[in-house]
């Protein structure tokens, strides 16, 4: 009797497993079929999503023209003075007056400076004195050889003397000249360099002094310009003393030979100076002037893309009535007025974007909306060449 009761209970309890085991395994079921199915829906909308074309991206558009411009030759070089020396004394002696002062403009021929030459003059008397007696000498001599009272000899022995005491005046004049230090030629003299009872010996630098007007600027340009350049061709200078402002010119020689070292060519311009502004030894940056050009195309500067592998433009295509950007490697030139100058890749008439380009693609479609404002260097054309102060870019096609 008890095994029967407890062979009942027994199949009671498995029967609840059982029915406890189907209940989870539907749970189961049912919580992994939803998985699936979400996941299968939601791959069908993806699919519809990326089937679906992504809405023209809006950017400004801008095109190419034709414009005339005047284009240069750039080189840096240095102001250089016409004349300039160091004003310097031949023989020594003791500064006795100092006639000129720092930075005065003379004239040639203006004394500068005065040395001692007292004891020179006190010799110079006994040395004028020896020469007359040599003269009386001489004179004497040659009426008595008239009447055969001296020889020859005696009268060519008197001569000699006679001319060596002229020539022994000579020099010394000439040495007493030379302590009046005078200006060479007309100039602006620098800072004088000696004091009153100063000894100078031979070679002592006295003062600086050059000639300003005019002034030459030397500088150099690549062989290849070999050719382009000319005797006479007007140049423009500008310096850092006076920014914005320049200086005209014009080349007044060219050296014949171009230098192994560096394969360059050396040219001097010269420039009127009446004010005195340019200085010997300033840095100059230097425009040579070539003859105007009224075929450049150009583009505005923010639809150039600047990368390290060179530099590029979305251009803008028709394609099944709507527009589309493919992007087109080009070689630039100079930059003007927030124009570039493009060398090779495009043609006047052609649109490019000159904003907008971020994210851009190949092929992707577009929307021109040049009355929207995108900033042009988020939008992938701001890469802009940074210029420096002596007006060279990078990228090295660039200019300021």
């Amino acid at each position: 009797m008890r095994q029967t009761v407890h062979q009942g209970v027994t199949a009671k309890r498995y029967l609840q497993v059982i029915k406890r085991l189907i209940l989870v395994l539907l749970l189961l079921t049912a919580m992994f079929g939803g998985i699936f199915g979400w996941k299968h829906f939601s791959g069908q909308k993806m699919a519809a999503m990326m089937a679906k074309a992504p809405p023209p991206a809006t950017i400004a558009a801008a095109a190419a023209t034709l414009e005339t411009w005047q284009p240069y030759l750039h080189a840096v070089g240095s102001v250089e003075a016409i004349q300039g020396v160091s004003v310097t004394t031949e023989v020594p002696g003791q500064v006795r007056k100092i006639l000129a002062e720092s930075g005065q403009h003379v004239e040639a021929g203006d004394v500068i400076l005065q040395l001692d030459d007292s004891v020179d003059k006190a010799e110079l008397k006994g040395l004028i004195a020896q020469h007359t007696l040599g003269k009386l000498q001489f004179e004497r001599a040659r009426k008595l050889l008239k009447d055969k009272s001296v020889s020859q000899s005696e009268y060519d022995q008197s001569r000699a003397q006679m001319d060596s005491a002229a020539a022994t005046v000579t020099s010394k004049r000439a040495l007493i000249g030379k302590k009046v230090i005078r200006a060479p030629f007309s100039g602006q003299l620098g800072i004088v360099e000696v004091n009153l009872g100063e000894y100078l010996s031979p070679g002592a630098t006295i003062v600086p002094l050059q000639a300003l007007d005019p002034v030459f600027v030397d500088y150099t340009l690549p062989e290849r310009h070999f050719a382009r350049v000319r005797v006479g061709q007007p140049v423009i200078v500008e310096v850092q003393a006076y920014p914005g402002r320049t200086f005209e010119g014009s080349i007044s020689a060219i050296n014949p030979g171009i230098d192994s070292g560096t394969r360059s060519l050396r040219l001097r311009a010269t420039l009127n100076n009446p004010g005195h502004l340019l200085r010997h030894g300033m840095f100059a940056e230097v425009r040579t002037v070539l003859p105007a050009r009224d075929d450049i195309v150009t583009l505005p500067r923010t639809a150039i893309t600047y990368n390290p592998y060179g530099e590029s433009v979305f251009v803008i295509q028709q394609k099944d009535g709507g527009q589309l950007v493919q992007r087109r490697p080009v070689k630039t030139g100079e930059v003007r007025g927030g124009r570039v100058e493009m060398v090779e890749g495009l043609q006047a008439g052609q649109q490019g974007v000159s904003a907008g380009q971020n994210k851009l693609r190949n092929g992707q479609a577009v929307s021109i909306d040049n009355s929207v404002k995108l900033d042009a260097t988020a939008s992938g054309g701001g890469n802009s060449p940074t210029c420096s102060s002596t007006g060279r870019c990078w990228p090295a096609s660039s200019a300021c």
